[in-house]
């Protein structure tokens, strides 16, 4: 008996949609079964042979209830708390849904009080906590629902049946409530956007996959909470590990990019200019000292290679560019983690030079007086100035080394 609900529901649907002159279809659907699957129910009184119907419905409104018990206060309020959140949470994706489907845009903090004002007036009827619900949206968008007039006229012709006509629903069989439902249920998934998923992001998809079968097997908060929970996860292993960059100067101009990104980028022997796309934090402190030591050791692989090939001096790694314009902040651990990168740069003779910091940045590098540990001398607004000090120094140290006296040695008899 659902599934010929079901049909004549996905039937007048489809005529609603694919016909402009009959979109009242749609909206006559879910009336026609109630009226109809009532009627045969009084009629043939199959609920005797094992078919639910509804029942009895008590009329009129429930009493007014003012005797607050405000001592139980403390014993309910973790419980509220929870209630709250779920409801909200569950109300808010609802809501996200059908505003991707229509195309219009939600404000989460007018949820919030429209919830909290609904809550606070039927907190006197004693009703139920009171949240978004998934059905009822999806049946109110499937009949073609625009406005906040819609929720009016449903609320109004609920009390109507509460006061007059709750007899009539005695015989309304469940499986024509939940054949209305899943009809206007099915209208919300969004295979499009799952195929989209698909080819751009894989685990965007899984994240769309696992949200949708938690909720159909687990229940809306459960399954809401599994995905938030992912996606939580997500982000955190994004920002523990975040893009970095090794950078090299674009021929004929004073640009530096990636060298993945660009291979024709040169780099200088000599010189690591690196990059790195975040804030500095303690979640991803150990993984940006790793690629640092990493890009380090390519680049004295890099010299060791040109050096044997030329069949001159290994002159190694003597400094390392930080290009700081993405990062944002730095916190107490990562400037900890900077001094530790500094001391042992300073025991393998490498100097660290600091290139476009943020103003925020530089504020918190003067706090713990990093710049001071660092040399003032190294901190410069562009990567180009910091390579050109660089190779400049480099050249005068190497100049030194040539000019030094030999005491009389010579060299070229040992």
């Amino acid at each position: 008996m659902g599934c010929v609900w079901l049909g004549i529901l996905l039937t007048f649907k489809t005529a609603g949609k694919s016909i402009p002159r009959l979109k009242y279809m749609r909206a006559l659907g879910p009336l026609l079964v109630v009226v109809v699957s009532t009627s045969v129910m009084a009629i043939t009184r199959w609920n005797e042979h094992g078919i639910e119907v509804v029942g009895p419905i008590d009329s009129g409104f429930p009493p007014i209830f003012t005797d607050f018990a405000f001592d139980k206060l403390g014993t309910l309020m973790s419980s509220a708390v929870v209630i709250s959140f779920v409801g909200f949470m569950e109300s808010v994706a609802i809501s996200k849904s059908l505003a991707a489907k229509n195309k219009y845009e939600i404000h989460a903090n007018q949820e919030l009080v429209g919830l909290g004002i609904a809550n606070a007036l039927g907190s006197v009827f004693s009703a139920y906590p009171i949240t978004g619900s998934f059905s009822r949206s999806a049946v109110n968008n499937d009949t073609g629902a625009k406005s906040g007039l819609a929720a009016i006229i449903t609320a109004s012709m609920v009390v109507l049946m509460l006061i007059a006509f709750t007899e009539l629903l005695y015989f309304l069989p469940q499986n024509a409530l939940a054949a209305i439902v899943l009809s206007a249920v099915s209208g919300l998934f969004d295979y499009q956007e799952f195929r989209f998923l698909w080819k751009v992001s894989k685990r965007d998809c899984l994240l769309w996959v696992i949200s949708l079968l938690g909720t159909l097997f687990l229940g809306i908060e459960l399954g809401i909470a599994i995905a938030v929970g992912i996606s939580l996860a997500f982000v955190i292993y994004e920002s523990a590990r975040p893009h970095t960059a090794e950078l090299g100067q674009l021929p004929g101009t004073n640009v530096y990019r990636n060298v993945e990104q660009y291979p024709d980028a040169v780099t200088v022997e000599g010189i690591v200019i690196l990059r790195i796309d975040a804030p500095i934090y303690f979640a991803n402190v150990d993984f940006i000292k790793d690629k640092l030591r990493m890009y380090e050791n390519m680049a004295i692989d890099r010299s060791a290679s040109l050096a044997s090939s030329l069949q001159r001096l290994d002159k190694g790694v003597s400094y390392v560019i930080l290009e700081m314009s993405p990062i944002t902040s730095i916190d107490a651990t990562g400037l900890h983690a900077l001094r530790t990168i500094v001391a042992e740069y300073n025991q393998r003779g490498i100097h660290l030079a600091l290139a476009n910091p943020h103003r925020r940045v530089l504020e918190q590098l003067e706090k713990v007086d990093f710049l001071s540990l660092v040399g003032r001398e190294y901190l410069f607004l562009r990567v180009q100035d910091a390579v050109a000090a660089c190779v400049l120094h480099m050249e005068e140290e190497e100049e030194a080394l040539n000019t030094q006296p030999n005491n009389g040695v010579d060299y070229t008899a040992l």
